[in-house]
């Protein structure tokens, strides 16, 4: 590791930022650096101008690929560095903002109603049932259940963020089901192998490859005709939760959102909302048209 890759990664740790994004950063570093085949330590504002309209009109990177490099680059020129960049403050990626996909309650029960084996049912059923996102069900550890609050404990959300997300029966009851298959003293979900290692002595859990690979599958032998992905569980159970009357503040935690914001889309996308919508216009049409 070099000197200065060596700094970056001491300043990211000082800043707090996660492992996954340290990864990310240094491999954005990485790239500038292949891109050039010099140090960031010598690069000229013109050099970085050029390298993001390369990614932009060049390459086509995605805006999430495009807001990334930035983010990381940024990093390293503003603390590790210790250089202003002017051009890195006038660049601003642009945020398609799409609504999510919204699976009903009866297309979700057809989903993971087609799963067989009893370790994705019982991880997708948990992702569905918890809200949680996908990385944050297969890294469940026993430690996390509170069968007594009838709790489950999310450990290293996004953002590093703590919290805690009521745990229905039925899956508290499944849980226990595909624990005893193994009883691994600390990982619900340990990843099978194909090796000598017996699934209690495990020291990995299933990737989230795999669980979005099952999820892919299923949807196709559902016959949900929606472009879902596991992401659109959470998404589901929210707006499921809000159609039942919770309020949005509540579900903003459950979901371990900071901003309500972000928790707000989903009342564009609840029956509920429809329908009083549509019944405002059909006033409004009775009142312009008598």
């Amino acid at each position: 590791m070099t000197i200065l890759r060596q700094r970056i990664v001491e300043d990211m740790q000082l800043c707090g930022l996660t492992e996954k994004t340290q990864v990310v950063y240094v491999q954005v570093v990485r790239q500038l650096v292949e891109h050039y085949r010099k140090s960031p330590e010598v690069f000229t504002e013109v050099e970085l101008r050029e390298y993001f309209l390369y990614l932009k009109n060049i390459k086509g990177v995605a805006q999430s690929t495009y807001g990334v490099a930035l983010a990381g680059i940024k990093f390293i020129y503003r603390y590790t560095l210790r250089r202003e960049i002017p051009t890195l403050d006038l660049i601003r990626p642009r945020r398609k903002k799409t609504l999510p996909v919204i699976l009903s309650i009866s297309e979700v029960g057809r989903i993971l109603g087609q799963i067989r084996r009893l370790c994705y049912r019982a991880c997708l059923g948990t992702i569905y049932a918890c809200g949680l996102r996908t990385t944050e069900g297969v890294n469940l550890r026993v430690g996390d259940i509170d069968s007594e609050r009838m709790l489950v404990h999310v450990r290293h959300g996004k953002g590093d963020k703590e919290r805690c997300v009521p745990l229905p029966e039925r899956i508290l009851d499944i849980l226990r089901r595909y624990w005893i298959t193994h009883r691994h003293e600390e990982l619900i979900f340990p990843k099978r192998t194909t090796g000598s290692v017996p699934l209690p002595q495990a020291t990995t859990t299933m990737t989230a490859k795999g669980v979005r690979d099952v999820f892919e599958i299923v949807l196709e032998e559902s016959g949900v005709r929606k472009n879902a992905t596991v992401k659109t569980l959470r998404h589901s159970w929210a707006t499921h939760l809000l159609e039942a009357g919770l309020d949005l503040r509540i579900i903003q935690g459950y979901l371990g959102h900071s901003s309500p914001s972000t928790t707000a889309i989903y009342t564009h996308l609840t029956r509920k909302t429809e329908a009083m919508t549509v019944k405002a216009i059909n006033q409004i049409l009775d009142e312009l048209w008598g």
